[in-house]
């Protein structure tokens, strides 16, 4: 049964349309996002082969040790255990994705990976754009970052079914400072879709990765993370890309070895999230504050809720830069 904390329910489900007018005026860019790491691993298929992200010797012990390695590997892989519908009910608006045709497999049929197979790409985003038909002042950044086992048909195919399940909510490249909610209200535009490939390049409503940089710290440490974090807060471009925040811990080979048996989110998540909170909660949004900020496991605390109420920190400022 997933565990999730006492009114966490829809209770943000309309979180940027019921902004102040102050805020839905300023760019987007300076508003604080909650988002979530590895979006899409709150379902993995044990039964499929290893995905084509995972390094041969994984690949040797999923094949020799079959059942008993799938079984770690999910303990390892999932790092969300929300549905992309509970995401967006709890405030996420920002979705890390990673893609991978099956290698053998007729067709040019995508899903999600992160070690395994996860559902088809196409009923995730089915599954987003309901929400947002119910929802038509909410706005998601859908970040494809990574790409697996893909030629160019894949891109092809991957590309039109982006534009044919979000049509005209599909926000077009323009200066990142001119987005604001304001803006994509009056337009209509409720997705804006980062597509980290060259096959994207000069369609209008594919925005390029360099557009959304994610430092990634790859450390274990809480305090090491913390203080990448405020490093690369610092080095943040001052015009032409959002910026995401990763505030996540990252496992090692021995990690693994170590926690073999808990997992992700029993051997490094859980008691480290004090002090990667704590951190959340010290920030603030605007020029040179915290953007678009991802976890894993949104569920194990308010993170969605802590994130979008730093955004009242810009309405005590008498002058907020813009």
């Amino acid at each position: 049964m997933k565990t999730r904390p006492a009114g966490i329910g829809d209770v943000n489900a309309d979180w940027m349309g019921s902004l102040p007018s102050m805020l839905s005026a300023m760019p987007l860019k300076h508003l604080a996002v909650p988002g979530s790491h590895d979006s899409f691993t709150y379902w993995v298929d044990v039964h499929a082969p290893v995905g084509p992200d995972q390094k041969a010797y994984v690949k040797y012990l999923a094949t020799m040790f079959s059942v008993l390695a799938k079984k770690v590997m999910v303990k390892w892989s999932m790092t969300q255990n929300l549905t992309f519908k509970e995401q967006l009910e709890a405030g996420i608006r920002y979705f890390d994705l990673r893609v991978s045709s099956k290698p053998g497999k007729q067709g040019h049929e995508i899903y999600f990976i992160h070690g395994l197979f996860g559902h088809k790409v196409c009923d995730g985003l089915l599954e987003i754009n309901s929400f947002l038909n119910r929802h038509r002042k909410e706005v998601v950044f859908l970040d494809f970052n990574h790409y697996y086992a893909m030629g160019a048909e894949h891109h092809v195919y991957l590309i039109d079914m982006l534009r044919e399940v979000f049509g005209s909510k599909l926000c077009s490249i323009c200066a990142v400072e001119s987005i604001t909610l304001d803006y994509l209200w009056q337009n209509k535009y409720q997705v804006i879709v980062f597509y980290h490939h060259p096959s994207a390049q000069g369609i209008p409503v594919m925005w390029p990765g360099n557009k959304i940089p994610a430092p990634w710290a790859n450390t274990t440490q809480p305090t090491k993370l913390t203080q990448f974090l405020e490093t690369t807060l610092r080095e943040r471009a001052k015009q032409g890309s959002f910026h995401v925040s990763q505030a996540i811990l990252t496992p090692k080979v021995n990690t693994v070895a170590k926690g073999l048996v808990w997992g992700l989110r029993s051997y490094l998540v859980e008691r480290n999230l004090p002090t990667i909170m704590s951190w959340v909660e010290a920030q603030r949004p605007g020029v040179d504050g915290v953007n678009i900020i991802t976890s894993d496991f949104v569920e194990l605390t308010d993170f969605a809720n802590i994130v979008i109420k730093l955004n009242n920190l810009l309405l005590s400022e008498q002058d907020p830069k813009r």
